[in-house]
C-alpha cells in the first residue's frame, strides 16, 4: 500500500479488515481518472453527445456537518457545493475547544439536530432542547478559529457562546463550539485531500472530500435486499439522488450534465462507520449496513492503495460548470 494512499484514507477514518470482493468497474473508473489528463492532451477534443441515464429524485443540503440534511426542490450548484440562498452545504461545523472537528463518528446524536432556514438564519432544534436561532451572517468581530479536519488545517468563524453552550448541553460530553466557513477563507484542496489522485483543482469547506456526493435509488434498493433491517438514503447523506437507472450504474458515470450544471467524477465514495449511525435515533450500530457493503462492494486490487478495505457506495463529483438543478431534471452522461 502506498504511503500517500494510507495517509489520505486514514484522514477519513477509513481502514478495516474485510474479506475480498472486487469491483472491476471501480478500477476502470479510477484508471480513467488517472489517465484522463494524458489522453486529453494526446488528441483533439471531440464533441460528445448526451445520453440520459436517470432523473433527479432528491436534492439535499447539509448546512452543519453531521447534522440533519434539508431536502430542497432546487439548488444552485457552486464550485463549493450546493446552495439555496443563505443555506450552504457543510459551511458550518462543530469543533472541540482545541479546533478539532466533531462528527457523528464521535458524537452520533449530532444527526438528531435539525436545521430550518428562516429569514437569513438557521433555526436549530434537537430532542429536549429549546430551539435556537443562529444568524447566517456573523459579526467580523467574532474570532477566527484554527480548525483541523481529517488532519488538514482550515479556518472557521466562531458562531458565539450561545450556540456553543447549546451544542455542549445537548451532547453532554465536553465543551463544543460551532464555526462557519466564509468564502474568503482558504478551503481544503483536492490535492491535499487525495494526494495520489489526479488534481482536479477544486477547494471545499467542510465536506469530507468533494463539492457533490451522488447516490442512486436503485443501488440503495439493491443493498436493502441484502439487509435484515432496511436502511434509508439518509444513512448515506448524498446531495443528489438519481432514479431511473440500474443498481450501481453510477460507477461508470464520468461526466454528467444536469440542468445548467456540468460535473466530473472524482472517485467512488469509500464508506466508513458513519453509515452505521441511525439518523432517526442517533444510535451507532458499528456493524450494519457497513458489514454487508464490505461483502460485495470492495474495490479491485489495482486501486486498493486508494480505497484500502472500505466498501464503495456513491460517487464524488467536482463541479465543472456552475448552475441550477431541480428535482425532476433529467440526468445526462456525456458519451463519445
Amino acid at each position: 500500500m502506498g504511503a500517500a494512499g494510507s495517509r489520505a484514507l486514514s484522514r477519513l477514518g477509513l481502514s478495516a479488515p474485510a474479506r475480498p470482493a472486487w469491483l472491476g468497474v471501480a478500477a476502470l473508473g479510477l484508471a480513467a481518472v488517472a489517465l484522463g489528463a494524458v489522453a486529453w492532451r494526446a488528441r483533439p477534443r471531440r464533441r460528445r453527445r448526451r445520453q440520459q441515464v436517470g432523473t433527479v429524485a432528491q436534492l439535499w443540503v447539509y448546512p452543519i456537518k453531521s447534522c440533519k440534511g434539508v431536502p430542497v426542490p432546487e439548488a444552485e450548484v457552486t464550485a463549493l457545493g450546493l446552495r439555496v440562498g443563505h443555506l450552504r452545504d457543510r459551511f458550518w461545523m462543530v469543533i472541540k475547544e482545541d479546533g478539532h472537528m466533531v462528527t457523528a463518528r464521535q458524537e452520533p446524536r449530532l444527526v438528531l439536530v435539525s436545521i430550518t432556514p428562516e429569514d437569513g438564519s438557521l433555526v436549530l432544534r434537537a430532542p429536549g432542547m429549546d430551539q435556537l436561532v443562529v444568524p447566517c451572517k456573523l459579526p467580523s468581530s467574532n474570532r477566527l478559529c484554527d480548525c483541523r479536519l481529517f488532519g488538514l488545517d482550515i479556518k472557521g468563524r466562531d458562531c458565539g457562546d450561545k450556540v456553543a453552550q447549546w451544542f455542549t448541553s445537548f451532547l453532554k460530553t465536553e465543551a463544543y463550539r460551532l464555526v462557519q466557513y466564509e468564502t474568503s477563507m482558504k478551503g481544503r484542496t483536492s490535492k491535499e485531500i487525495f494526494p495520489n489522485v489526479k488534481d482536479f483543482g477544486y477547494r471545499v469547506p467542510y465536506p469530507d472530500c468533494s463539492p457533490v456526493l451522488l447516490h442512486t435509488e436503485a443501488s440503495l434498493t439493491d443493498l436493502n435486499t441484502r439487509l435484515k433491517k432496511k436502511v434509508k438514503m439518509e444513512y448515506f447523506r448524498p446531495n443528489i439522488v438519481v432514479t431511473g437507472c440500474d443498481a450501481f450504474e453510477e460507477d461508470s458515470w464520468d461526466d454528467l450534465v444536469i440542468g445548467d450544471v456540468e460535473m466530473k467524477k472524482v472517485m467512488s465514495c469509500p464508506r466508513c462507520i458513519l453509515t452505521t449511525v441511525d439518523p432517526d435515533t442517533g444510535i451507532i450500530d458499528r456493524k450494519e449496513p457497513l458489514q454487508t457493503l464490505k461483502s460485495y462492494r470492495l474495490c479491485d486490487p489495482s486501486v486498493k492503495h486508494l480505497y484500502q478495505s472500505s466498501p464503495l457506495f456513491g460517487v464524488y463529483f467536482t463541479v465543472e460548470k456552475i448552475g441550477v438543478l431541480r428535482v425532476g431534471d433529467p440526468v445526462y452522461q456525456l458519451v463519445d
